[in-house]
């Protein structure tokens, strides 16, 4: 029993380890989802987006029959009666067929007769990785009857990935170039948009790109403080140090550290931050080069917040008066300022940001803000077969 869990452990290790070398390399897309498809298990994996008019796109996929997935993104995508009810499940937290739609309902479906069961698909277990105003990113380990039902543990494997699936997803969003027209990391890093910034496990600044430098230049919306990177918010700062920790620990040790954290600049100008572990994997030569143990990407939110929140609250079936609190928590943060802000008194403030928490799945203000930072337009991403 000792070394089964040893050897879970390992994969889980190796897994993660060619997750976050995705994010810097598109190719290795389909050789992770091959392996998401032995730990899971299942026999066809997919990473894909789907919004509310039903227009579906595959990113990449692994174990698939193209003939029948062209045939979903054509006309059954729209028969889905998985979606739209999935956008409902809090990102990375693992979802089942039968958790949306009971079985018997799902096979008297012209989905289910038409596209489902010509292969052999009787279950899947699902993620979403990022949550928009219209629809969702989303990880998809399909089971074939061979398979069997998804199992707890199967469920449990699959909540273990998804954080680093998102977040190496995310950063591959943000890095947007083709490694291979460029010598060394350093190189490739200087020539993003983003600002990036390697580090040690405290926070020591090791290496800035030209985006990242200006921005330490300017204090906006980070600074470097004798040798050392610093955000002025001090959640947010806690939030990047014990990401930079987790990352010197190794990727398996990062889980939900460090991804999509919400920075606020001066002007109101938001940010979002993400964390790379570089210990580990094709990353670990740029770790070494630096003697940094993390990645932080830097980019200006392009969030348009009055549709996001208008999005969320016809998902979660927000009130007015929750809505309300919702819009100044981002203004301003805070039981007692949101409280001063709305003339309500902080007992009613606090009943409204239950209810809200309550409703999103969220249980701090923080986790409420990135969650409606999430509501920013999908992960791009390449159809890779």
């Amino acid at each position: 029993m000792v070394h089964r869990r040893q050897d879970e452990a390992a994969e889980l290790s190796s897994l993660i380890g060619d997750i976050y070398d995705a994010a810097l390399n598109p190719d290795l897309w389909v050789p992770v989802l091959e392996k998401v498809c032995a730990y899971v298990p299942g026999s066809m994996g997919n990473l894909f987006s789907q919004d509310i008019a039903n227009v579906a796109n595959r990113f990449f996929c692994w174990g698939h029959d193209p003939y029948f997935y062209d045939l979903y993104l054509q006309k059954y995508a729209a028969l889905n009666p998985i979606f739209p009810r999935s956008m409902t499940y809090p990102v990375c937290t693992p979802f089942t067929s039968g958790d949306i739609i009971p079985f018997e309902e799902m096979h008297k479906t012209q989905y289910h007769k038409e596209w489902l069961e010509p292969q052999g698909y009787i279950d899947f277990v699902g993620c979403n990785l990022e949550k928009t105003a219209t629809g969702i990113v989303a990880l998809a380990v399909v089971r074939h009857r061979r398979d069997g039902l998804v199992d707890a543990a199967s469920r449990q494997r699959a909540g273990l990935v998804a954080p680093h699936l998102r977040r190496a997803m995310l950063i591959g969003k943000v890095i947007d170039f083709n490694q291979a027209q460029a010598k060394t990391f350093s190189e490739a890093i200087d020539g993003l948009a983003a600002g990036v910034f390697l580090v040690g496990a405290r926070g020591n600044l090791v290496h800035a790109n030209k985006a990242g430098r200006l921005m330490l230049d300017q204090s906006h919306p980070l600074k470097e403080i004798q040798g050392v990177l610093f955000a002025s918010d001090e959640t947010v700062q806690r939030d990047l140090r014990a990401a930079f920790a987790a990352a010197a620990a190794g990727d398996v040790a990062m889980k939900t550290s460090g991804i999509a954290v919400p920075i606020k600049g001066r002007d109101d100008v938001h940010f979002i931050a993400h964390v790379l572990p570089l210990t580990a994997g094709a990353r670990r030569e740029a770790g070494r080069d630096y003697a940094g143990a993390a990645a932080l990407f830097v980019r200006k939110a392009t969030i348009d917040l009055a549709t996001a929140i208008d999005a969320a609250a016809q998902l979660y079936g927000l009130t007015p008066a929750e809505v309300r609190v919702l819009k100044a928590v981002i203004d301003v943060g805070g039981v007692a300022a949101v409280a001063s802000m709305l003339g309500a008194s902080r007992s009613t403030v606090k009943t409204h940001l239950e209810h809200l928490f309550e409703k999103t799945g969220t249980s701090r203000q923080a986790e409420l803000v990135k969650l409606i930072a999430g509501f920013a337009s999908p992960a791009r991403g390449q159809t890779r077969d």
